[in-house]
């Protein structure tokens, strides 16, 4: 993996911070996925309210049996293997046709609650899950 200014900063302050290496890790994976990251398909993060989020993707001309939605532990993975159209008779191909993948680092209390294709966008639903107090340890 390539060093990033996260890599550099976690190994000054790891003797100090107790708990925050996966914090570490996901910044380390975004800015490296940044890097590599090619700009389609556009997506939109939406805010819908203080514990949900709608990530929208425009993947026009896939089918849902075409897209994977993938959680694998804070990493949502979104990937998109169309068949190649066959390209007789076409003069111009300006729509896009390619696979693609796109990732997501997750925060720990973030939970996917379903995802759905309309109209060429695909729409991933996420929650918030804020612990009942009542379920809160005490130690002292």
């Amino acid at each position: 993996m390539v060093n990033t200014i996260f890599d550099t900063v976690w190994r000054d302050i790891s003797p100090f911070a107790v708990g925050f290496d996966r914090t570490f890790d996901a910044l380390s994976i975004m800015a490296n996925s940044k890097s590599q990251s090619v700009n389609y398909p556009p997506y939109n993060i939406r805010k819908v309210s203080d514990e949900k989020y709608t990530i929208e993707l425009a993947v026009a001309g896939f089918d849902e049996e075409d897209i994977d939605v993938e959680v694998e532990g804070e990493s949502l993975t979104i990937s998109g293997n169309r068949p190649e159209d066959a390209s007789e008779g076409l003069v111009h191909q300006g729509l896009a046709s390619r696979s693609f993948i796109r990732k997501f680092v997750l925060s720990d209390d973030m939970e996917i609650k379903g995802a759905a294709l309309s109209n060429g966008m695909l729409y991933i639903g996420m929650e918030r899950f804020i612990p009942n107090i009542a379920d809160l340890k005490r130690y002292l």
